[in-house]
């Protein structure tokens, strides 16, 4: 008995030996399926400016690699399938075109896009895997067991709604996406969900503050700074323009 104690201790502690050392362990500052459902249904009874409709949101790692797929309603028809995959789209987003000390959100690129912008056709470079994006069974959409789970999804979107991650080391490890309102709301959203789980020691950006949020400096076509976004509704973006003190960015100590 006692020999098969020390054989049954030892595999407890080559389990711990791998689980701390395992590159599995970077994913796992990462949101879980079900601590990403939470917060999307939390702060989707909030008002965020736009419809009030609930939503999808997508993960990604930092390779681009979908970890987790939810929706805030009951069911996966109870909102807009088509932002299924635009929320894994904008996640991809947000994550290929961050870096290490400059973040850059979906919303930021919607000026640079345009004819004439800084970063026109930028929105035609990484296109959307489709048999990633459309694989699988539809009952599937939004569990643990998404289709998309574990594939690069792909795809560039240049509206509100995706944001890059950071961890509380000023690390980036991957983004967030959501989709299924306004756009304008949908960045609400993600800056609210994002700030629930803790990942937005957000180091720089385009924005007025220095961080990632959507700039409303478009007049008669023209962004200001050349990072602008459209405004939905006023309120959407009187809530975008109070984030830095509701839901100001973390800093790294």
């Amino acid at each position: 008995m006692k020999r098969y104690k020390i054989i049954f201790n030892g595999f407890i502690a080559s389990l711990f030996f791998v689980a701390l050392f395992s590159p599995l362990s970077f994913a796992g500052s990462l949101p879980s399926h079900a601590e990403l459902q939470e917060t999307l249904m939390a702060v989707v009874k909030e008002n965020n400016g736009g419809f009030g409709f609930h939503m999808w949101a997508t993960v990604v790692d930092r390779d681009g690699v979908v970890k987790a797929v939810v929706f805030s309603g009951n069911d996966r028809g109870d909102q807009w399938p088509g932002s299924r995959v635009i929320s894994a789209q904008k996640a991809n987003t947000a994550n290929a075109f961050s870096l290490p000390g400059f973040a850059l959100s979906t919303a930021n690129l919607f000026s640079a896009v345009q004819p004439g912008g800084s970063l026109y056709g930028l929105q035609e470079s990484n296109p959307v895997s489709p048999e990633v994006a459309y694989q699988g069974s539809s009952e599937k959409f939004g569990t643990e067991k998404d289709p998309m789970v574990g594939h690069k999804i792909g795809g560039v979107n240049i509206f509100g709604g995706g944001l890059a991650l950071y961890n509380s080391e000023g690390k980036l490890i991957g983004a967030l996406g959501v989709s299924g309102d306004s756009s304008c709301a949908d960045h609400n959203i993600a800056w609210k969900v994002r700030h629930g789980l803790n990942l937005d020691y957000v180091p720089s950006g385009v924005s007025p503050t220095k961080d990632d949020n959507i700039v409303y400096d478009i007049t008669n076509g023209i962004s200001a700074s050349g990072w602008g976004h459209p405004q939905c509704t006023p309120e959407a973006a009187r809530i975008a323009r109070e984030f830095p003190k509701t839901h100001p960015v973390r800093k790294t100590k």
